[in-house]
């Protein structure tokens, strides 16, 4: 199938990309294209208007600030995988990015693209959720900033206001002392996940994130996961993981099958064991 018209606008900097999308219209914002692409063909979405964002070079800045990493929108997938942005997460990032669908996806789509769509099953969603990241969301009035794990509100739901796009991502420093795990099954590779596992843990803090995603909803996540290994975190965290406090969260989440419960908590342990490692 082919698109239904539309009409077709590339912007030449960020202000009159924002001035093309606070107009009236059912718009729509591509830069990669990887996801948008597809729906436009089997017409899921149907735009009057499309805004290509992809050559906006204010999209793809990359500072640190501080000891905290921010990245335009337009920054690809293989930008962090291939090591041309500084890394503050000793490598966490990067390992996420390699294993996004294929190098030809990578190539092209971006982490702002990817959000902005927010399938429930994409890995920034649930990796950027646990590594504590913010969001930089402009509209031609302002901008605004929102905690990654406010920004997804069910599957294909974002707190984007009308008129406005992911501008930037910040991500705090990994401290020395914390450990990282992200675990995501699929049936091959390249595929969407169906079950994600990602963990921030902090045994001299005493501190652990648990976020687990692909849920087909806004990712579960456990900003104090402190219940799940016995109501401390210690340096044998590893061994103290209670999947029972996971299968009950999942199910207070809302998660009602027995079985898809038991592949989130397996995957869940995995990532805690990768973390441990």
């Amino acid at each position: 199938m082919k698109p239904a018209p539309f009409a077709y606008e590339r912007p030449r900097d960020l202000a009159a990309a924002l001035a093309a999308i606070a107009g009236d219209g059912a718009t729509k914002i591509i830069a990669g294209g990887q996801s948008l692409g597809p729906m436009l063909n089997l017409r899921l979405v149907a735009p009057d208007l499309i805004v290509d964002i992809g050559g906006l070079a204010e999209l793809k800045h990359v500072e640190r600030v501080g000891g905290d990493l921010v990245i335009g929108a337009c920054v690809t997938h293989a930008d962090i995988e291939d090591g041309r942005i500084p890394d503050v997460t000793r490598g966490a990032m990067q390992r996420v990015a390699s294993a996004i669908a294929y190098r030809a996806v990578r190539n092209r789509g971006t982490v702002g693209g990817s959000l902005s769509h927010a399938d429930p099953s994409a890995d920034w969603i649930s990796a950027l959720t646990a590594l504590g990241a913010t969001m930089t969301l402009r509209s031609a009035t302002g901008a605004r900033r929102v905690a990654m794990k406010d920004f997804v509100l069910g599957a294909l739901e974002t707190a984007l206001a009308p008129g406005e796009m992911i501008e930037a991502v910040r991500i705090p420093a990994m401290r020395v002392s914390a450990r990282w795990g992200y675990v995501k099954a699929c049936r091959k590779t390249g595929e969407f996940a169906h079950a994600i596992g990602a963990v921030l843990i902090d045994p001299d803090a005493g501190a652990a994130r648990v976020v687990i995603g692909a849920v087909e909803a806004a990712p579960v996540v456990i900003d104090d996961a402190t219940e799940l290994f016995g109501g401390r975190i210690g340096g044998d965290f590893g061994s103290t993981f209670d999947p029972r406090v996971a299968d009950r969260i999942l199910s207070k989440a809302g998660i009602a099958d027995a079985a898809d419960r038991h592949i989130h908590v397996a995957v869940l342990q995995k990532a805690i064991a990768e973390a441990a490692a």
